[in-house]
This record gives structure tokens, C-alpha cells and sequence, in this order.
């Protein structure tokens, strides 16, 4: 068997920065178990399975298809950058005709667009809420140590923790922080958090001006110790920051070792536009 797969880097235009996906074209169904195995293989925070949802369905013409996401561990309920390296492979690869893209997924229908140089997605947009330092105290030492806490959310569709690290401190401070995030599964006794966000208030000042907010993101519950750059992270930061900057439109920056760079727009629907970049970086086959 062969099936066409991708190397995609999103959230960048420049190869080997971003977050890497592989994406996967499947021109029949595949055995279930094949999924895992082939993302285990792959070793990338995603593998990504575009399916078609009709045996008429052309990857070329159709602009529906089917998608779902497996990390090296598991299958997840939502991926913002195997989504944009999905549409990317259609739009730029397959030369998909149409200018908007929906996907059928675990997490409703997502739909993707492209706008000049950059592949705009359409995802849930959700809420956070305070959450009570006790219960986390474990994970949050585990994490970042004795640094001041500014704030703490919990966001429970998505089960990610949100911390806020003071304003006091610099991007090259998150950027510096060694996380050892193995240690998380241990100090995590709720059963409630499968994501950690860490993440900062832009500086309207010095070289790195221009950025509303920092991010770095952490899922070794899902057998991913750090995310590069995440967009299903971005759909809960949004949130949160729209309502401390007041504003509807933002730049992001996820200060991984690759980092990457997001363009947010907040609709009026409760749902929220992330637009990034792309890299292709590898074309092939899989066969077996």
C-alpha cells in the first residue's frame, strides 16, 4: 500500500521553524489501527489523515473532506496546525479549486481560507475561569518554580491549564525557562488538566514591539512534552486576552526553541480566526 504523505511546516514561512505536521491523503479508508501506528512512526506531534467523505470526492475538487489527528501517544480532539498544514497540502499541493475548505472532525466542522499569503482557520473560540491555586499548586511548582503567577484559569472544554506569569517579567525570561514537563504527570493529581499553557503580556516597547501576547505550551499527557506552536492552545488564549486587552484582533508569539507566529481575529459567532504561514518541507510516500 502507498499513501502520499507531507511534511508541513506551520504557523512560519521559513523551513524548520513552526510546528511540523505530517499529512497524510487517503484515497481509501484505512484500518483503524493503522492511524497510531503511522503517527508513532512519523514522531511528530501530529500526523494528520485527510479522508474523503464520498467515493466521488476528488481531493482537487471536493471542499469537504474528513480529519482527524493522532500525536505520537493518542488520538486528540483538536490540532489548530495539522489543520493549517491540511488545508495547506490541499490548497497549495493538490491545487484545491475552492477558496474555502471545510473539514468534518471530533471538534464540529472547521473550516479553512486563504487570504493572500497566509491559510486563515475558522475554530472554537473557548472560555476560561479562575481557577483555585490549591488544586494545582503541585503542577504549577513543577512547572515554573517559585516565578510570580499573575493569574490562573482553567478552561474546561479543553482541559487546558492558562497561567499568567507576572508582567514584571520579559519574553526572553519564558523564553529562557527550562520546563522539565515529564515531571507534570506526576504532579498533576486533579485528572483535570491534559494541556499547561504559560504565557505573558506583550511589551509595547524594546525590539520585540508589535506582539500582544507569549505563549509555551505543554501536553505530556498526550505524549508531547512541548508543543512548538498550537493553535487549539490559541483558541483558549484568545479568549483570555481579548478580555484583558480589550481587543478583537491580535498577534501572538509562541516562544518555543522553532517559535511561530499567529494572527487572531475574534468573530462575533463565539468562534475565532487563526492565520498563519506555511513551509513544505517534505514530499513522499508511505508504503507498507
Amino acid at each position: 500500500m502507498q499513501i502520499p504523505i507531507f511534511t508541513v511546516d506551520a504557523f512560519t514561512n521559513r523551513p524548520f521553524s513552526g510546528n511540523p505536521a505530517a499529512v497524510c491523503l487517503l484515497e481509501n479508508d484505512l484500518d483503524e489501527d493503522l492511524h497510531q501506528k503511522i503517527a508513532t512512526e512519523m514522531n511528530l506531534s501530529e500526523t494528520a489523515f485527510i479522508r474523503k467523505l464520498h467515493p466521488g470526492d476528488d481531493f482537487t475538487k471536493s471542499s469537504c473532506f474528513g480529519l482527524r489527528w493522532f500525536t505520537p501517544a493518542n488520538e486528540v480532539p483538536l490540532c489548530g496546525h495539522a489543520t493549517l498544514a491540511s488545508a495547506a497540502v490541499l490548497f497549495h499541493i493538490q491545487k484545491n479549486t475552492n477558496s474555502v475548505l471545510k473539514f468534518v472532525t471530533l471538534s464540529g466542522e472547521l473550516k479553512a481560507r486563504k487570504v493572500e499569503d497566509h491559510i486563515v482557520l475558522d475554530l472554537p473560540l473557548y472560555l476560561t475561569y479562575p481557577q483555585v491555586l490549591q488544586e494545582v499548586e503541585e503542577l504549577l511548582k513543577a512547572a515554573v518554580g517559585d516565578m510570580i503567577v499573575q493569574d490562573l484559569r482553567y478552561s474546561p472544554d479543553t482541559k487546558k491549564l492558562l497561567v499568567r506569569l507576572s508582567d514584571a517579567y520579559e519574553r526572553s525570561l519564558l523564553e529562557e525557562l527550562q520546563v522539565n514537563a515529564q515531571r507534570f504527570l506526576s504532579a498533576e493529581n486533579t485528572g483535570k488538566v491534559k494541556g499547561l499553557i504559560l504565557t505573558l503580556k506583550g511589551n509595547s516597547s524594546g525590539k520585540h514591539k508589535g506582539y500582544d501576547f507569549y505563549s509555551r505550551y505543554f501536553a505530556p499527557w498526550y505524549g508531547v512534552l512541548e508543543d512548538p506552536v498550537t493553535g487549539s492552545a490559541h483558541a483558549v488564549l484568545s479568549s483570555y486576552w481579548s478580555e484583558q486587552l480589550g481587543k478583537k484582533e491580535m498577534l501572538a508569539f509562541q516562544c518555543s526553541r522553532r517559535g511561530g507566529e499567529l494572527k487572531i481575529s475574534l468573530c462575533n459567532d463565539g468562534r475565532v480566526d487563526i492565520a498563519g504561514q506555511i513551509a513544505v518541507v517534505l514530499k513522499g510516500n508511505l508504503t507498507f
